[in-house]
C-alpha cells in the first residue's frame, strides 16, 4: 500500500522531514553532481530532492504512482508531475536519461516489474538513483515518517533485484542517522549523529541511497499482455436507474421499457 500524498507532503514540511530531506540530499549529491542537457524523471515522491537538478537538465518531471496521487509541481509554474502506473510508465523506450526513485521502490506491488519497466524507458547507459528504507535501520520501525511505511530493503537484497532485472549496481551512500525524533533537543544534535554515523554505524542508517546503470548485453523477455490498470476518478458521478414515467431501463440492452 503506498503512502498517501497528503501525508508526504505534510512530512517534509515538518521540522523532521526538512532534516531527513537534507541528509537525503546530501547523500544524492556525492553521488550525482550535475546533470547537463539530461531528461530526468522522478518516480514516487521525488519532488523536493528534483529541485537541485531541475536547473542542469533538458527537462525535469515527476512521475506519482496512482496509489498515491499526485501534486503540482513546480510551484508557480506549468506542471511537470503526472499519475502513473510504475509498471505501465506513458514513455516510449530509452527516452530518459535519468532516474531518481524516491518512497516508490518499497511500495512498489510487483518490484521486479517496476525495475523492468524502468529499464525499458532508461536510454542506453541510463542511470537510476533509489532511496530506500534500511532494513537494519531505525527509521523502518518508525510508522510516523513515510520511512516506516512500505517493505524496507537490505544492501544485498536491494544489489539482488537490480542485477536480476539487468542493472549493474554503481555508487551508493547512506543517509539518516540521526534518530527520527520530534523532539527539538535531539534534532538540534542531528550534524553530529550524521558524522559518528557515517564512521562508526554506517549499516544502520535510516536509508540506502543506490545507484545503477542499464546493461545492455542481456536481453530481458517481454510478456505482450493487455493493461490490467484503469483510472477511475474520484469523484465520478455514478448513474442511478430512472424512475421517471415508470420508465425502468434493462441492464443488459439499455432499452426502455414501461411497466
Amino acid at each position: 500500500m503506498h503512502a498517501d500524498i497528503v501525508d508526504l507532503r505534510e512530512f517534509y514540511h515538518s521540522p523532521l522531514g526538512h532534516l531527513a530531506e537534507n541528509s537525503i540530499t546530501m547523500a544524492l549529491a556525492s553521488i550525482w553532481a550535475r546533470l547537463p542537457e539530461e531528461r530526468l524523471m522522478g518516480l514516487g515522491y521525488a519532488v523536493p530532492y528534483l529541485e537541485r537538478f531541475r536547473a542542469d537538465t533538458e527537462r525535469t518531471f515527476a512521475f506519482m504512482p496512482a496509489g498515491q496521487g499526485a501534486v503540482n509541481w513546480p510551484v508557480g509554474e506549468a506542471s511537470a508531475t503526472a499519475l502513473v502506473f510504475d509498471e505501465e510508465l506513458p514513455l516510449p523506450d530509452s527516452s530518459i536519461d535519468r532516474v531518481l526513485m524516491v518512497h516508490a521502490l518499497e511500495f512498489a506491488e510487483n518490484p521486479r516489474e517496476t525495475m523492468k519497466e524502468l529499464w525499458r524507458v532508461l536510454a542506453p547507459g541510463g542511470r537510476l538513483v533509489i532511496v530506500v528504507p534500511n532494513r537494519r535501520g531505525v527509521w523502518a520501525r518508525m510508522e510516523h515518517t513515510p520511512f516506516g511505511s512500505g517493505r524496507p530493503y537490505s544492501r544485498g537484497q536491494l544489489t539482488h533485484l537490480l542485477r536480476e532485472t539487468n542493472f549493474t549496481p554503481g555508487a551508493s551512500a547512506e543517509a539518516l542517522f540521526f534518530p527520527p525524533s520530534k523532539h527539538r533537543s535531539v534534532q538540534k544534535l542531528r550534524s553530529a549523529f550524521e558524522r559518528l554515523g557515517r564512521w562508526l554505524w554506517p549499516m544502520f542508517s535510516g536509508v540506502l541511497v543506490v545507484e545503477a546503470q542499464k546493461r545492455l548485453y542481456q536481453g530481458l523477455p517481454v510478456a505482450v499482455r493487455a493493461s490490467r490498470r484503469v483510472f477511475v476518478p474520484v469523484l465520478a458521478p455514478s448513474g442511478v436507474p430512472s424512475t421517471r414515467s415508470g420508465v425502468s431501463y434493462r441492464p443488459l440492452d439499455n432499452r426502455p421499457s414501461r411497466r
